[in-house]
Parts: structure tokens; C-alpha cells; sequence
């Protein structure tokens, strides 16, 4: 009860935050808020448990605004968070919250962008900093980011952040704070790694907990369609003319994405509107009341402008995009579900993207079904059928008398009987929405094609356990009965596959034969090892340490050994996917199987650089296509940052 009564103007916020917050629709706190916010702004250190999307940010954030000294120059506050596109978002949030707190200066600092353009920031002044540990790290070693000004250090989504492999930045920036700083640190999980940085950093913190079950998911059915065949905007069609919707909303990432595909709906007989922050507010509240009233079906959307939108009649939400992070992922799906009613969600997601999908599943606590995409001819007999049942609500409309004669009189003088006059006119309906498809649907094609490479991936992998031949390094012995073990180490943690070989043979005793494939990601590697291991073994196994990191090794249902994308057979390099056999220690096989090649500094994706492996990207028609590298201090860095 107490929840529903505490409103942000109880919480002894300045005028300028609650007049934001007031024109932002917000009255009363989430939980995670009302409980953070009077500890940090008494200055308390603060250990926050919560699951994502319960509002994380604005905890952290109201209170730093509040606290703001805005005549200095240096930063006054630090957020750490495990990815550029969280930093951004991060960023973005506050400087929303503190929109009218007139010389606010906020500044997000990640690698992959220019270095130079940051330190000038920094050298011009800046009241928070929102970055990536690495980046962080990188400008205080070159004496660019002064800390001596700060009094709070935030680490947002800290066990994400060590999974990545940022313990060392995390640990040395924490080590550079001043002693009278306030550290508060955000988690939905707490491992044990996490558990020494709370013991060492923190000072008698103030715990809260709220990591109760996300309940946005439940209300919400969710699904995904791997993109493959067509291009999106042709699937966004099918499947928006094949789910039974009263109202949706497709997320895309920009605001030229928001407007070029809302007139490709709307071109093709969609009751559609964009929605993004460069429209005018007027505009903007028009075209939700539109959509309430049903004047609109479609909104296309991005992440900010749609956060808070409370439409009952929203059946769907559609991510045309996948989102940067789990958070804008559940608040995306939380507009719909809405009053009562069970919700829809379906992802389009690429095959390169995979990884940010099961960080989705994993955060979330759920699972999605993948579906495939409606084949023309069905999507062509929904057209008819929806055809059928306008025309049967005008069977009885008062006018018709008057269109029968000029039936008549068409006939008459086209000389052309009543059938062929109906084929005209329907010819003359369907627009640019065709009521039937001649020619092979290249979805059939598509559908073929992945059947096969699934029928190719089974044998492969059966191969592969006799010699390698797909994807991981087999050690050529007689075992064929194997589990898959997952090892919470990686290449970001200076790991090759040489190790992982070493560790299970001189630590374990393992031979050769019972060593099965390798897979070497970012932060964690995949392994298969005998069912049929003795407890002494199995005993070592679970305290196993590589290069002096636990591995923590877990059962899993992993499969996927097959090559990488970017390999070449012949084992050679290639300068978009596959330069870093030395760099990362991959193993790279024999010349048929083309087996593991680590990429230190491959071409990646953005989201697969959050999450882990990086591949070559063959779709052409990818969102992302470019390599992220990040910089600390002379060293190449392929994280997210």
C-alpha cells in the first residue's frame, strides 16, 4: 500500500527535477525508486539488487541531479555501465531528467567513438560522466579524466559488467576514487566476483531489494522470426497482415528509420503514423489520441518517445530492431499487455544478433518461440478473406441499387460480361497488396536452404566428434558420449584455447580422445567433456582455475561448433572476420573443418559485441556491419565499449 502513496514530491527532490518529472507524466516512483532515492541522497553507499527494467536509472540519476554543483567544472559523478549503447541510453535518460536545469552538462565516453572529441569534452567541463570501464580507464591513465571532484561512483548493471570481463577496469577506477566518495552499485544478480568488489569498495551499504520477477513478461506472449529470404520491411508486411491486431507499435532505432517506414506501410494501405522526438509535442499528443480513437493502427517508434505510452487498445508490439539492452526491451513489450489484456511480441532479429536475444531470454527469465514468416499465398489469402468480410458488411448498404445499374451500364459498354467486370475492379482493389502471387516465393528458397543447413550442421557435428571436421577442435579419440560444459572464461580475459587444452589435461588428466570441441567466446568458452567422468575428476573440474580465474564450469545445452563464418578452410586469414587466429588463440583445425579462429579484432556487431562472439557477417543487409574496437591505453580491445 505504502508503494501507491509515496509520490516523487515527497522525496525532498529540487523544483527543477519535479517540474521534469511533472511534464514527463511521472507522479509516483517505482519501488527501486522510493527506496534508493532517500538513502542516496543522504550520501550512503548503497547496494541495489533489482531486476532490470524496474527503473534503475532514475534512481541513480534524481539523486546525483539534485546534488549538482553546477558551477564546477569537473565531474562530480561517474556511471560505469558494460556497454556503449547502455552508456548512450544512460546518458540520454538524465540529461531528460535534468532538462530543465539550465547549464546541465552530461557526457557519455565509450571507445569506438573519437578519443580526441572526448578529451575536449572533458577540457571544457562536465558535471557527469556516463562511460564504459575501458574508455574510463584509458582517459584517467592519460591524465584527461580527473576524479579528485567526484563524490559519487555509480556501476549500473554490475554483474553484466564483470561477466564482460571489466573486473581489472572496474577494480582500478574504484581504486582512484576519493575516500569521501559515494559508490552505489546496481545489480539483478550477485556473483561471487561482484560480492568482493561490495566488500572492498563499499562502506557499510545501505542493501535494497527489489529483484522480484519482472511481471511485464508475463503478461506478454513473445516470439521471434530470424531475418532470412526477404528484407524486413516485406516480413513487417506479412506479419503485420497475418496477426490478428487492434493496434501496434514497431520499434525501429532512429528517426529516419521511424519516417521511411511508416510511408512504406502506409504506401501499401496501412493506417499508419511515425512517432520521434523531433516531431512537435502537439503533433505528437494528436497522434496518440489518433491511435487511441482509431483513426491509426500503426505507430513506427522509437525507444524515448513511446516510454509511458498507455494505449489499452495496443495488442502488439513489434521490434523491427532489436533493442541495444534488456531494459528498452522490456519497456518496449510493456506497452502493450495493457488493462488486463494478454500482449504480443515478435522480435526480427538477425542471425548475427542471436547472442543479444538469449541475454533477452536469460535477464528476463523467459523464453521465446521462433516462428516462421507467413509464405505469400497465405499472406495473399488473409487479404482475400479480410476482402470478403468488408464486402460482406456492405451486402445490405442503402446505395447499392444504384451501383447495380451502373454495373448494367459497364457492361454494356465495355461489352464485357459481369465476371470479367468483377475482375477488373478487383484487379483494381488490391493496389499495391496483391490478392494472389505468381511466381516462386523466395521465402520457399529460404526455408530449403535453412533446412539444409540444420540437416548439415547434425552431420557436421557427428563428424566433428569423430575428427573435427565442424566447427570445434576434436582430439580424434574414441569418445562419442559428450556433455557440454560452459567455462566463465574468454578471450576478454586473456584466455586461447591452448589454455583451455592445457588446463583439462594437466589439471584433470584428460587425454587427448577425451577432449571433444572448443568454442572460444568474449567472457566465457564452450567445451565438451565425457558424460562418463569419475567424481575425482568431476571434483577437479569444479574447481578449476585458468590463468588464475575461476571457471566456474556448468552443464549447458550449447550445440553450435560449427565454423564461424568469417573462417576460411585453408586456415588463412581475411581482413574482415578472421585476423585474429594469433590474437585470440583460436584453434584452427584441420583444412577440411576449418575449426576455431579467435578474433581479437574481427568484424563484429554491436550487439554481438556486447554479449560475446564475433563473426563475419555475410547478410549484406545487416544493420551493423563495421568492428568495434575499443581503446585502453596502446592495447586493442574488442568489447562493447
Amino acid at each position: 500500500m505504502q508503494e501507491s502513496e509515496i509520490k516523487f514530491s515527497d522525496l525532498e527532490l529540487n523544483e527543477q527535477i519535479l517540474s521534469a518529472l511533472d511534464g514527463m507524466g511521472f507522479v509516483s516512483p517505482t519501488p527501486i525508486q522510493a527506496a534508493s532515492i532517500p538513502l542516496l541522497l543522504e550520501g550512503k553507499d548503497a547496494l541495489g539488487k533489482a531486476q532490470t527494467g524496474t527503473g534503475k536509472t532514475a534512481a541513480f540519476s534524481l539523486p546525483l541531479l539534485h546534488k549538482l554543483e553546477l558551477d564546477q567544472r569537473k565531474p562530480q559523478a561517474i556511471i560505469l555501465a558494460p556497454t556503449r549503447e547502455l552508456a548512450i541510453q544512460v546518458a540520454a535518460e538524465i540529461k531528460n531528467l535534468g532538462k530543465n536545469i539550465r547549464g546541465l552538462k552530461v557526457l557519455e565516453i565509450y571507445g569506438g567513438a573519437s578519443i580526441v572529441d572526448q578529451m575536449r569534452a572533458l577540457k571544457n567541463g562536465t558535471h557527469i560522466v556516463v562511460g564504459t570501464p575501458g574508455r574510463v580507464q584509458d582517459l584517467i591513465n592519460r591524465d584527461r579524466l580527473h576524479l579528485d571532484e567526484v563524490n559519487t561512483f555509480v556501476l549500473d548493471e554490475a554483474d553484466e559488467m564483470l561477466n564482460m570481463g571489466f573486473v581489472e577496469d572496474v577494480t582500478a577506477i574504484l581504486e582512484h576514487a576519493p575516500a569521501s566518495a559515494q559508490r552505489v552499485l546496481f545489480s539483478a544478480t550477485m556473483p561471487p566476483m561482484l560480492k568482493k568488489i561490495v566488500e572492498r569498495f563499499l562502506r557499510d551499504p545501505a542493501f535494497v531489494d527489489v529483484a522480484g520477477k519482472n511481471h511485464t513478461v508475463d503478461k506478454v506472449e513473445q516470439q521471434f522470426w530470424v531475418v532470412k529470404g526477404i528484407e524486413k520491411d516485406e516480413a513487417m508486411t506479412r506479419i503485420l497482415e497475418t496477426e490478428e491486431t487492434d493496434a501496434s507499435i514497431v520499434f525501429v532505432r532512429t528517426r529516419q528509420d521511424t519516417e521511411r517506414l511508416a510511408s512504406y506501410l502506409a504506401d501499401r494501405g496501412f493506417k499508419v503514423a511515425a512517432l520521434h522526438g523531433d516531431i512537435p509535442q502537439s503533433q505528437r499528443e494528436r497522434t496518440v489520441d489518433n491511435i487511441k480513437r482509431g483513426v491509426i493502427d500503426i505507430l513506427v517508434a522509437t525507444d524515448v518517445v513511446a516510454r509511458g505510452l498507455d494505449v489499452p487498445r495496443i495488442t502488439h508490439v513489434f521490434n523491427y530492431d532489436i533493442p541495444f539492452d534488456v531494459e528498452s526491451y522490456i519497456h518496449r513489450i510493456g506497452r502493450t499487455g495493457r488493462a488486463g489484456r494478454k500482449g504480443k511480441a515478435i522480435l526480427l532479429v538477425r542471425t548475427n544478433q542471436m547472442r543479444m536475444l538469449r541475454t533477452i531470454e536469460r535477464v528476463t527469465k523467459s523464453a521465446m518461440e521462433e516462428i516462421q514468416l507467413p509464405l505469400r499465398d497465405q499472406v495473399a489469402e488473409a487479404r482475400l478473406k479480410k476482402l470478403g468480410l468488408e464486402l460482406q458488411a456492405d451486402t445490405e448498404h442503402s446505395s447499392l441499387e444504384k451501383f447495380s445499374e451502373l454495373v448494367e451500364k459497364l457492361q454494356t459498354n465495355l461489352e464485357i460480361d459481369a465476371a470479367t467486370l468483377a475482375a477488373i475492379l478487383l484487379r483494381r482493389q488490391q493496389g499495391k497488396r496483391p490478392l494472389f502471387y505468381v511466381g516462386e516465393d523466395p521465402m520457399t528458397s529460404a526455408i530449403a536452404r535453412d533446412k539444409k543447413r540444420r540437416a548439415e550442421r547434425r552431420e557436421g557435428g557427428r563428424d566433428g566428434r569423430d575428427g573435427g571436421r565442424e566447427g570445434g577442435r576434436s582430439y580424434g579419440g574414441e569418445t562419442k558420449d559428450w556433455d557440454t560444459y560452459q567455462l566463465q572464461v574468454g578471450r576478454d580475459q586473456g584466455v586461447q584455447v591452448k589454455d583451455i587444452v592445457g588446463a583439462l589435461a594437466n589439471e584433470l588428466g584428460l587425454t587427448k580422445g577425451s577432449i571433444g570441441a572448443i568454442k572460444l567466446a568474449q567472457g566465457h568458452t564452450f567445451v565438451q567433456l565425457p558424460k562418463a567422468m569419475n567424481s575425482e575428476t568431476a571434483g577437479k573440474l569444479s574447481k578449476l582455475r585458468i590463468r588464475q580465474k575461476e571457471t566456474a564450469a556448468v552443464v549447458c545445452d550449447f550445440d553450435d561448433f560449427r565454423e564461424s563464418r568469417g573462417g576460411r578452410r585453408d586456415g588463412g586469414g581475411r581482413r574482415d572476420g578472421g585476423r585474429g587466429q594469433r590474437e585470440g588463440g583460436g584453434y584452427r583445425g584441420n583444412r577440411e573443418g576449418g575449426g576455431y579462429r579467435g578474433n581479437r579484432e574481427g568484424g563484429g556487431n554491436r550487439e554481438g559485441g556486447r554479449d560475446g562472439e564475433r563473426r563475419f557477417d555475410r547478410n549484406r543487409g545487416s544493420d551493423n556491419r563495421g568492428a568495434h574496437r575499443g581503446e585502453r591505453g596502446n592495447s586493442r580491445r574488442t568489447t562493447a565499449e
